[in-house]
Formats: structure tokens, sequence, C-alpha cells
């Protein structure tokens, strides 16, 4: 009965370090960190591709009038404007055009700023996010090999177990698990002394009577905790 108690307790620590693994604190934790960076991420992305389209959309804007002042200052090389007031009025044109250009290209180039600045902060973000991934797959590798270990450790404590308990009657089982889910985990204690080991109380006189009077096959029970209890070579009855 204390090889099958042993047994379980072992069975118990091992179920603990699997639930206590620091991997496990380390991988919730970073998540929560890794998660607050890939929502900023997506964000940057957006912002990144918002002012790509910007910038292109503002090139395109600067060629277009860049084009009509060529044209109306080809036109004005090769005479094919005649008329004074058609050329007076080709002539302001292109010093409109040449202020449009101006400020279409201070545009241009505040978009092109602002797309440096969000890549740059995209980049971080990016590099900060493979780290976090790199370190997560690390932090995963290591619970697997642990998770794996203990589950190893499990599997034979578990095979001992079977063999421990099916040497014992089956109502002693029940009773004794019961006992288990009842006293946190210790279903049955050595008498060590005059002590029960699973409350550490003292037996009274009467009752260590009764135990030096029981036959070694009786089940004996602790009148303080309930637990089983088994009498060993320290036992002093």
């Amino acid at each position: 009965m204390l090889d099958l108690q042993d047994l379980d307790l072992q069975l118990d620590q091992v179920a603990h370090k699997r639930k206590s693994l620091p991997e496990h604190a380390a991988i919730a934790e970073l998540s929560k960190e890794k998660s607050v960076v890939d929502r900023e991420l997506v964000t940057a992305d957006t912002e990144v591709s918002d002012l790509v389209r910007e910038q292109k959309k503002a090139d395109t804007d600067v060629e277009q009038v860049r084009l009509r002042k060529a044209r109306n200052q080809q036109r004005m090389d090769a005479g094919q404007v005649t008329s004074p007031k058609d050329l007076e009025g080709l002539q302001h044109e292109i010093v409109s055009l040449d202020r449009r250009i101006s400020n279409l290209e201070d545009a241009e180039l505040e978009v092109m700023e602002r797309l440096e600045a969000a890549e740059a902060v995209q980049a971080d973000l990016r590099t900060r996010a493979d780290a976090f991934a790199g370190r997560q797959a690390e932090l995963e590798s290591a619970r697997s090999a642990a998770l794996k270990e203990l589950d190893e450790q499990r599997a034979s404590v578990g095979e001992q177990r079977a063999k421990v308990s099916a040497e014992l009657p089956a109502d002693l089982l029940t009773t004794y698990q019961k006992l288990r889910e009842r006293n946190g985990g210790i279903g049955a204690a050595p008498l060590v002394g005059k002590r029960c080991m699973g409350c550490r109380m003292e037996l009274n006189p009467s009752d260590l009577g009764r135990i030096k009077a029981a036959a070694p096959d009786v089940v004996l029970r602790c009148e303080e905790c309930g637990r089983i209890l088994v009498r060993t070579p320290e036992t002093k009855v």
C-alpha cells in the first residue's frame, strides 16, 4: 500500500511539473508582448501601403503637369502659336504650371519623408516580431522536450503502479482512492513510532492497543484523519 502511495505521489509530482513548467509562463508572457507588436505591425504595414499609393499618385500628378508644360513649351519653340494673344496666354499657363509643379513636388517630398519614416517603423517592428517568433519557437521546443521527458516518467511510473495495484484488493483500492481525493493526495500513511505520518498526530493508548491486537491483514484507519494506516518496522504499539 505504501508503494502505491509513493507511486501516486510521483505521478502527482509529474502532473504538477507539467502544469508549472517555466516555459508555460514564459510563452504566455511572450505571446502578450508579441500580439502587441503584431497589431502595431499590421497598422504600420497599412500605413506604408497607403503612403506608397499616395506617393505613386503624387509622382503621376507631377509627371502629368510636366508633360503639359513640355508640350506647351514645344509649341512655342516650334512657332506653332502665332497669335500674340494666344502666345501670351500660353506663357501665362507655363508660369502657372511651374508653380503647380513646385507645389506638387513639395507635396511629393513630404509624402516621401513620411513614407521613409513609416518604413523605418515598419522595419523595426518586423525585426521585433521576427525576434519574438524566434524566441517563441525556442521556448515551445524546450517545452515540448520537457513535456516529453515528463510523459516518459509518467508512463514508467504508471506501469509500476499498475503492477502494484493489481496485487491489492479492489475494495481497498476504492477506499484508498477516495481517501486520496479527500486528503490532498495522501490516502495511506505509515505508522512511525506512535505517530500517523499522514496527519502527524500521535495516536492515543486505546487506538494503539487496538492496532496491536489487530491481525496483520486487517485494514487499519487513523482515527484522526481517516487515512489507511500501514504498520512498519518503526511502529511502536
